[in-house]
């Protein structure tokens, strides 16, 4: 009882202290918010932040998750005490997790774009974003444990940071999109440079319970000069662009990668099973567009067991195309000989297949000529084959051209072969074991 009255009274107090503040000028409003900025650059060996990637550490962040979620009133308390989504299962959602003492403290949800797009896309208009080009994710699912919330973002500001070094370096993300609460878009804006969608506000935001929602978005390209702007005269411990942009922080595992990919897929047929059939209903409450689109994910013989079942119509009209659970970015070049002289232009490869790939190229490429394209797979995994564009289309600003290859060498079908088969990182590490004999 006498926690319910101080958590009463404390939320009192918040809401009278936001209603004092409110009528500030903004400017005063976010210097009173940075003025509590206290990046620590050694932060306690103790905290570890990586992927959450075991069923150990998934269902941590997934408990911890839900409780958050319950006491801000975004859900009703779920059976399985857990909140895991149908983003939570797909192969462009990463969960990053902060562990201290080996317990999970903190999660935050990173929602790439995809087939089944991400929350906030339904609710915003996102056509200004998409102008500027670039992926977009959606930050999601940000929860601190409440035995470290009051101890001056001690764990916050390191799983901000690990996650804004993810996106920039690994995920191949150049937006970031979030919806939050009113009452906390402002954190969001005078910290961390978040800048407010056009559509101001929406009342009714389905995936937080009904609870109103502010979007906003931050565009990573040009965001260390934003934070260098706003940050440059602070004391060190303030100044979030020295602590995002120039500090590595010890305390972060970031992924080790073989080949150039650019996500993370963890959801191995027995942690889908686990989470989203067995700890929850998600795969049975999901309609049956998202049933097809979850089986052209999740596409192997091994996948069959776990994938919600689809109707006799939808079965039989399966048409829709296979998605890849990786994405890439693999620098290359693509050499042809124009009128006796050779020309190279550099290729950044995004798909491929055994006998073809898809690729960004600024500039023009001879379509329906004979060619070779030499394609870096990994820091050490290099493919040279001969290759013709047969196909090209501008789609954002960027030309983009289709390759169909003449024969594929070893090491392409290595990194196809795993592709195919991989279900999570771990698999690129033994690429050998997917390549027949």
């Amino acid at each position: 009882m006498k926690q319910t009255l101080t958590a009463s009274a404390r939320k009192v107090w918040h809401q009278g202290l936001r209603k004092t503040f409110s009528f500030l000028p903004r400017d005063l409003r976010f210097a009173f918010f940075r003025s509590f900025v206290d990046c620590d650059p050694a932060p306690d060996p103790r905290l570890v932040l990586h992927i959450a990637q075991t069923r150990e550490d998934l269902e941590a962040c997934f408990r911890l998750l839900h409780d958050a979620y319950v006491a801000s009133g975004f859900m009703k308390p779920a059976p399985s005490g857990l909140r895991a989504t149908i983003y939570h299962a797909l192969p462009t959602t990463t969960t990053l997790c902060a562990k201290f003492e080996g317990r999970v403290v903190g999660t935050v949800s990173l929602i790439r774009e995809s087939v089944f797009g991400f929350p906030l896309q339904a609710i915003f208009d996102l056509r200004q974003i998409r102008e500027r080009g670039g992926r977009i994710a959606e930050v999601s699912a940000l929860a601190i444990h409440p035995d470290f919330r009051k101890t001056g973002g001690a764990i916050l500001f390191p799983l901000i940071k690990f996650m804004y070094d993810y996106c920039s370096t690994f995920f191949d993300t150049r937006h970031l999109v979030i919806a939050v609460h009113p009452t906390r878009i402002e954190m969001y804006e005078s910290l961390l440079l978040f800048q407010r969608l056009e559509q101001k506000q929406v009342d009714n935001y389905d995936f937080a319970n009904g609870a109103p929602a502010v979007g906003a978005s931050l565009d990573l390209l040009t965001a260390p000069q934003r934070f260098q702007d706003v940050y440059a005269d602070k004391a060190q411990r303030k100044n979030l662009h020295h602590y995002f942009i120039r500090l590595k922080l010890p305390n972060t595992r970031l992924p080790q990668r073989r080949y150039f990919t650019t996500n993370d897929p963890v959801m191995t047929t027995a942690l889908l099973d686990y989470f989203f059939n067995q700890r929850t209903q998600v795969f049975a409450q999901l309609g049956m567009r998202e049933k097809r689109l979850l089986h052209a994910i999740y596409n192997l013989p091994e996948h069959k067991a776990m994938l919600p079942t689809l109707d006799a119509a939808s079965a039989q009209g399966h048409s829709l195309r296979q998605h890849q659970r990786y994405s890439l970015k693999c620098p290359g070049n693509f050499t042809t000989m124009v009128e006796g002289r050779q020309e190279v232009a550099a290729l950044r490869v995004i798909e491929l297949s055994h006998y073809g790939f898809l690729a960004q190229a600024k500039t023009p490429i001879p379509t329906r000529q004979w060619g070779e394209a030499t394609v870096r797979l990994g820091d050490r995994e290099r493919s040279t084959v001969r290759a013709m564009a047969v196909r090209s289309k501008r789609s954002g600003g960027h030309m983009f051209y289709g390759f169909t290859l003449a024969e594929p060498d070893l090491a392409w079908r290595k990194f196809v072969g795993a592709l195919s088969a991989g279900a999570t990182q771990g698999d690129l590490d033994n690429a050998t074991r997917f390549l027949a004999s």
